[in-house]
């Protein structure tokens, strides 16, 4: 089968279209035919892993050691990215009760990865499910990671009906479920983002979109009772006037010295700092396959690429040019 390799750590130049084996499915395990995995930071990311220090990574310098441990130092561990996918599945092995032959699917990979190829082997345990009738492989594709990530974390954060939440970097991967979803929760939602992406985020549903470059949230005299910061652009410090007494100040990637702030603060403020990991839970991703056929939750595709121009997708994703998703077409 054709499957996209890299055996060191670099610039898109790196990601090279090979023949490799195709996988057969083990014990409960799902043999699925890809036909779509977009291109997210996780695949960016582990792509020149090795550039990353330990200032440059998202999160506390510990994790990135695990994480060098995990995709190697001198050279890639798991030659082939792509953690999201949706297609169809082509074979199943010993014991698998809950999927068939046939059946259209998506799912999150996680660090596993492995998308970016003709086959792929899945637990049937794992963040996989029926795909949403109601949409695209394409659509599809784009959906798990961002979506698990922000139902998650909103959940964490005991979002409530009527609350009112600001989502600073609304047009991201995680960022824009994020609006959805606390929508859904009943919500008044502001979206943060920049001025090509204003419109993308009010398609969203958005109830109010800040645009960065021409204002600065952090000083309009409005609060919140939940500020999500998606990048960790802001920080409490700015933020905090912005909080209701009771608000939290929730953090998708943070450093060490922000879980002492959380400690902190639990300790000493009504208002909080929470930093959170997401669990990626198969019963979420059904709830978010719901969710879609709906019709309250939307996946925007802005390009797609060919398999063997996987490069090129890295390239348009580096860019910061993208206002969707960037899908890898494979089937």
């Amino acid at each position: 089968m054709k499957a996209i390799v890299y055996t060191e750590y670099g610039t898109p130049d790196v990601l090279k279209l090979k023949e490799i084996a195709k996988p057969t499915p083990k014990e409960k395990e799902l043999l699925v035919k890809i036909h779509a995995a977009p291109v997210n930071f996780g695949d960016v990311l582990v792509r020149n892993f090795k550039a990353v220090s330990p200032r440059e990574f998202t999160m506390p310098t510990p994790l990135w050691f695990l994480a060098r441990m995990s995709f190697g130092f001198s050279k890639p561990n798991i030659q082939t990215p792509g953690s999201e996918f949706s297609g169809v599945v082509e074979a199943v092995g010993g014991g698998v009760t809950q999927f068939r032959v046939g059946d259209a699917v998506f799912g999150y990979r996680g660090q596993a990865m492995g998308a970016n190829a003709e086959y792929l082997c899945v637990p049937e345990a794992s963040a996989v499910t029926l795909k949403p009738a109601n949409i695209s492989f394409e659509e599809a594709a784009g959906i798990p990671y961002g979506a698990l990530t922000a139902l998650a974390l909103l959940r964490k954060a005991n979002i409530q009906p009527g609350q009112k939440v600001l989502i600073n970097g609304a047009s991201g991967g995680i960022g824009s479920f994020a609006v959805q979803i606390a929508r859904y929760f009943g919500a008044e939602v502001t979206g943060v983002c920049s001025t090509p992406r204003l419109e993308t985020v009010k398609a969203l549903g958005a109830d109010h979109v800040i645009d960065y470059t021409r204002e600065d949230f952090t000083q309009n005299g409005k609060v919140y009772d939940l500020i999500f910061d998606v990048k960790n652009k802001s920080s409490f410090a700015k933020c905090k006037n912005s909080l209701t007494p009771n608000g939290c100040y929730m953090l998708a990637s943070f450093k060490t010295g922000q879980v002492i702030q959380m400690m902190w603060t639990s300790l000493t403020s009504s208002k909080k700092v929470k930093c959170v990991f997401s669990d990626d839970k198969p019963a979420d991703l059904v709830f978010i396959r719901e969710l879609v056929e709906a019709g309250k939750l939307k996946s925007i595709v802005d390009r797609c690429y060919p398999l063997a121009q996987a490069a090129d997708a890295h390239r348009y994703y580096e860019s910061g040019a993208k206002t969707g998703s960037v899908v890898i077409v494979i089937a």
